[in-house]
């Protein structure tokens, strides 16, 4: 080391521990032997440069510059924001302390105060500036609360107890036609009777009070551990629980807001708590039990004491209550009688089941709460089933259904949605799709030809064994449904749901699922066919001239070659009407006919899920299939739309393949204002099917009009396409429909055999006259006809389009068909006959026919006549008219047929 490294440095003309600690800097030590310096000017003092700590000036031993930069930095940090006299942001300057140390203020300035808010901190570091004290937590608690208390008592000081009386002049809601003109005024206050407390059975309060709230008659008008269990059960997963108590579900009764916003769920809070404390148990009870739903269109526990039992509320046994606040829980789910208008799941099956439950629940608790004894418990051992539904005022007629069919679009197409009790409570304006006149002669047509051909006492009569299964004779429990939909819009113009509520017929008709819709369906698997191939046509599309077998009882093959199996392993064969040995015809022809075994094969070969695809695209539902999936009869017909999903499905064929969803409201006003819950349907059309395909499917079907089973809407004398449906099982013909268009209307018609209470559909042979055939050819037929001529009045004719080219226009067999041959002439000429006048027989041409597109401009015209699905030779129709469906076995449900 160098000679001057272990020199002691000189003594500072200023030093002395005194001026170090007023520059900020140690003492300096006095040389060895010598005294300390107590001359010179302070450090830092006006003027003088800075002497860096460490140099020789500065009294301690020379280590450098960088050290003595690092060691001004270590005080200014240790300091903080302003150091003593000489140091950094001091009053002194700078000093010896080198630049300003962190947080220092610059020099000459005083230290730094702590704000009033001290937030960031002051004199933290890092996370610690921006975490609170708890000071400052304490505080922010505090003035918390207090706001809360504040809002609170202001709240609670501003809202008014209601006044039940004004809960029970709830408005009507008005509904319109689509004209614009008033269709029925109905809902509100209707069905609601205020009775005093003493009218009010003690069976009936205790009964809500152990179902609904047991600490009613204690609690003070809200339940906070009520609703912290219902939202512990909800975060764990558990059942929904509203956590109300009977004070809350009575204020809100009686609160004509009904939206869910949370200014309204805080206001009723409050006006809870205000009514636990000015208004007696005995009030609260009764407005709650005088302004409760209980389903059925019933306000109040009167009207629901007549709806469900036909007798006075205070006449109510204990079992009768106990059903009547299990209802409480929600009508919908918990009516005996069903609410599958508004939920597919609520069944009488499946409702009866949890009225049951519930209502024994109840009497348990009753027993459990001190409400009853066990003795007494004892006696109600028999569920008390209520009566039957009643017809409200002003719905009788088609008047029912319509408002049935506008509330069940309403609810389903609302968000928030707008509840079946917020209907009936009123106040709606609501515009429909239905057409007066439309409807009206909908309603003409069922009922003439009903009146005509359905004669119950004078059909066919059952005798033994099938009376007694069936009910009497064949015209008993004959029912009908229809509807009509605008191709292209979806717009529901008239519906036909039963003979009215006021005669006894609570089920919709037109909007029902359950009834087979039979033969009615191929066309969507013509459709498939068309679209996708089969398996043995590697994707190339099949045209209404590919010949399949339609011999009677042949074995069918599935999708995969494989032979299809009964349960008992024995070899399914598809069963037609009769054993006409067709041999291999086109599926024109088979379509024509409604033959039933080329489609089953045709259905495996294209593949069942495909042809499911086709007609959920076209505008069914997938839950009329759930049951029906991938059993061979699938394909003709065992699945169950409504007649609505029907007309509005062959409206997309009309309207060349462009599918749209059905609809029956157009506007919702809610006290003169336009609903915001609602949702307007917008017209969009989603190409479902190949313009092609679609516009063929229509050719085809109008064949079937002019050579086949649906001959009789020849009548119409315009273009028209239509289907008949049969469905038959090994107890008889089960349904008959007919479905056909034009360009300006779709329009389908069911007819079948129920038996309303028991819900299940009865056979029809005879139906209609010994005589008759009961196919869909004939009574839906005619009731279409006579419908669609006085609904089309004097309408212009459209016409339908000229289908194009399929693929490549090729003719592709079943496999073993026969194979073309270049000369195909028919052994008879056709006859071209008038529309209005059913075709001639002729006999079967020999060969296999082509397919040509109609429009072919480099074609000369043939010399002879061509047999194709255009222009088909042969129009025999078998003995005994249009042929329904005979399924297989059971392991394939019920068939679909012409």
């Amino acid at each position: 080391m160098s000679e001057h490294r272990r020199k002691l440095p000189p003594q500072s003309p200023s030093g002395g521990r005194a001026a170090a600690r007023r520059g900020g800097q140690p003492p300096t030590p006095p040389p060895s032997g010598g005294h300390r310096s107590a001359g010179g000017p302070p450090a830092g003092a006006r003027g003088e440069r800075d002497t860096p700590t460490g140099s020789p000036s500065g009294g301690e031993p020379y280590q450098g510059r960088a050290a003595a930069r690092r060691a001004a930095q270590s005080r200014g940090r240790r300091r903080g924001a302003g150091g003593g006299p000489g140091g950094p942001g001091g009053p002194g300057g700078p000093g010896t302390g080198g630049p300003a140390g962190r947080g220092g203020r610059g020099p000459g300035r005083r230290p730094a105060k702590k704000r009033f808010i001290d937030y960031p901190r002051f004199g933290k570091e890092g996370w610690r500036r921006w975490m609170p004290s708890w000071r400052q937590v304490t505080a922010l608690f505090i003035g918390f609360v207090g706001t809360l208390v504040g809002i609170a008592g202001i709240a609670y000081a501003m809202v008014d107890i209601p006044d039940v009386n004004k809960a029970s002049q709830a408005q009507n809601n008005v509904y319109y036609w689509a004209d614009g003109s008033r269709m029925v005024t109905g809902g509100g206050s209707v069905n609601r009777q205020n009775i005093p407390y003493e009218k009010i059975p003690k069976a009936m309060r205790y009964a809500v009070i152990s179902a609904e709230n047991k600490t009613f008659e204690t609690d003070k008008g809200v339940d906070p551990m009520g609703i912290a269990r219902a939202l512990v059960n909800m975060a764990k997963g558990g059942e929904t629980q509203g956590g109300s108590t009977i004070t809350q579900q009575y204020v809100k009764n009686t609160m004509l807001d009904q939206s869910q916003t949370i200014s309204r769920k805080f206001k009723e809070l409050f006006i809870s708590i205000k009514v636990g404390e000015k208004v007696s148990k005995d009030d609260i009870m009764s407005g709650y039990l005088n302004t409760s739903y209980f389903g059925r269109g019933a306000y109040g526990i009167q009207a629901a004491a007549q709806t469900y039992y036909g007798i006075d509320a205070e006449k109510l046994n204990p079992s009768q209550c106990a059903v009547l606040a299990a209802l409480l829980k929600g009508p919908t789910y918990y009516d005996p009688n069903g609410n599958e208008s508004i939920d597919k799941t609520a069944t009488p099956e499946a409702n009866l089941a949890r009225a049951k439950e519930r209502w024994g629940s109840i009497l348990d608790n009753e027993v459990r709460f001190g409400h009853m004894s066990a003795a007494e418990r004892a006696k109600y051992t028999e569920f008390p089933m209520p009566q039957g539904l009643k017809a409200q005022a002003g719905m009788n007629g088609q008047i029912g259904y319509l408002v049935d069919t506008a509330n069940k679009y309403i609810i389903s197409h609302s968000d928030p949605k707008i509840t079946q009790e917020e209907l009936e409570r009123g106040g709606y304006q609501i515009y429909t799709t239905f057409d007066k006149a439309k409807v009206e002669a909908l309603k003409t047509s069922v009922e003439t030809v009903q009146k005509a051909k359905i004669k119950p006492g004078a059909g066919h009569m059952y005798t033994g064994d099938q009376k007694k299964e069936f009910g009497g004779d064949a015209d008993t429990y004959v029912q009908f449904g229809a509807a009509s939909v605008v191709p292209g819009d979806g717009k529901i113009v008239a519906l036909y749901g039963g003979p009215g509520y006021d005669k006894g017929e609570f089920n919709n008709n037109a909007d029902t699922q359950g009834v087979p819709v039979g033969s009615t369906f191929k066309p969507f698997v013509l459709a498939a066919a068309m679209t996708y191939g089969t398996n043995y046509s590697d994707g190339k599309p099949l045209t209404p001239d590919t010949k399949y077998n339609a011999d009677d009882l042949i074995p069918i093959k599935d999708h995969n070659g494989k032979t299809v199996l009964n349960k008992d392993n024995s070899v399914f064969k598809q069963k037609n009407e009769s054993g006409t040995k067709w041999g291999y015809v086109t599926l024109n022809k088979a379509m024509e006919q409604s033959i039933n075994s080329p489609f089953v094969q045709l259905g495996e070969d294209v593949g069942l899920d495909k042809v499911e695809q086709t007609a959920l695209k076209a505008g069914l539902l997938v839950d009329s299939m759930k049951a029906t999936d991938n059993v061979a009869s699938f394909s003709i017909g065992t699945s169950t739309p409504s007649a609505i999903r029907m007309a509005n499905a062959y409206g997309t064929f009309a309207d060349s393949g462009q599918a749209v969803e059905p609809y029956s409201v157009t506007k919702v006003l809610h006290n003169g204002e336009d609903s915001k819950a609602f949702k307007k349907p917008k017209v969009t059309r989603t190409r479902a099917l190949d313009a092609d395909v679609a516009d063929t499917v229509t050719k085809v079907l109008q064949n079937v009009v002019k050579n086949g089973t649906g001959k009789k809407a020849l009548e119409l004398d315009r273009a028209v396409a239509g289907k008949t449906g049969t469905t038959d099982t090994p107890g008889g013909t089960r349904s008959a429909w007919f479905v056909g268009y034009t360009q300006q209307l779709s329009t389908s018609v069911v007819m079948f055999r129920q038996n309303s209470k028991e819900k299940i559909l009865l056979p029809m042979a005879g139906t209609g006259g010994p005589t008759s055939t009961t196919h869909g050819g004939d009574i839906p037929a005619t009731i279409w006809t006579d419908y669609m001529k006085q609904a089309l009045g004097n309408a212009k004719d459209p016409g339908f389009p000229t289908p194009g080219k399929i693929g490549e226009g090729k003719t592709i067999n079943e496999p073993g068909a026969p194979t073309p041959t270049p000369s195909m002439t028919p052994t008879t000429t056709p006859t071209t006959e008038a529309p209005t006048t059913a075709p001639p027989t002729n006999t079967p041409p020999t060969g296999t026919p082509t397919w040509t597109p109609p429009t072919q401009p480099d074609s000369p015209p043939p010399t002879t006549p061509s047999c194709n699905f255009f222009n088909p030779c042969d129009t025999t129709t078998p003995p005994g008219g249009e042929p329904p469906t005979t399924s297989g076995p059971p392991r394939h449900g019920p068939g679909g047929g012409g």
